[in-house]
């Protein structure tokens, strides 16, 4: 098994003032080179966006990105036609294949809104650009991980271009958790959203994150009041 450890206070950031971005790998005038990517995944920003702002219309090609609202609600549109809000619960899925635009604000004039955005390399390059939202209640993620994005289409998982999987633990109690890694070769990327966990002797706190990779599980000692989003993706 190996592991890399990514404390929180060593990510990127940029603040714009409208903008409080905090990047977990290299992204725009950020750049680590030991912090390119982990696998398949490219990016992973905790954006805290200032009431009535946010990002304007604006080109994406080849890339699954992944979007979930930690607080507040976020508005939503699209060169397809989408036009629409996601708020905490909801996940975000968008292929942007051969070619997209669209925008992202925060719908409030008066809160600001936090949120995860991810990108993940796709497996197939310029397929048909797609967007889908979902609702995953918040009792689906009790004490549990559940998987919210896979490569499978099921209408109770989000869908995504590449053999990656997303997965989502809220916990109410003192805990040890073994995740299984659902595809072979795969490496998972654990990221604390709140609260605390430990693997074998690396205590992780809020937004510190650990990449796991040449190994079939990992087990993780998680405390009460911990938020945990698994991203599994491939290595290569």
């Amino acid at each position: 098994m190996k592991t890399i450890f990514h404390p929180s206070n060593e990510r990127g950031h940029a603040n714009h003032g409208w903008l409080n971005a905090k990047h977990s790998f290299s992204f725009a005038s950020y750049h680590d080179p030991n912090k390119v990517h982990f696998g398949m995944l490219r990016v992973l920003n905790d954006d805290i966006v200032a009431p009535g702002s946010g990002f304007g219309m604006h080109p994406h090609d080849n890339m699954e990105i992944i979007t979930i609202p930690l607080k507040g609600t976020l508005e939503h549109r699209d060169s397809m036609g989408n036009i629409g809000t996601i708020q905490p619960n909801e996940i975000q899925a968008m292929s942007a294949g051969s070619g997209l635009m669209h925008s992202e604000y925060n719908h409030s004039k008066t809160e600001e809104i936090n949120l995860l955005q991810i990108w993940v390399f796709p497996k197939l390059r310029n397929i048909e650009p797609r967007y889908e939202q979902k609702i995953f209640p918040e009792s689906d993620k009790l004490d549990h991980f559940k998987t919210i994005v896979a490569p499978v289409k099921d209408e109770h998982i989000m869908w995504i271009n590449q053999d990656a999987y997303f997965s989502l633990g809220k916990f109410t109690k003192d805990q040890a958790v073994e995740y299984t890694i659902q595809h072979k070769g795969n490496g998972a990327y654990i990221f604390v959203i709140e609260g605390e966990a430990s693997i074998g002797t690396q205590k992780l706190e809020k937004r510190d994150a650990m990449g796991i990779w040449e190994t079939d599980s990992v087990n993780l000692d998680i405390k009460q009041g911990t938020e945990v989003l698994i991203i599994e993706v491939p290595m290569n």
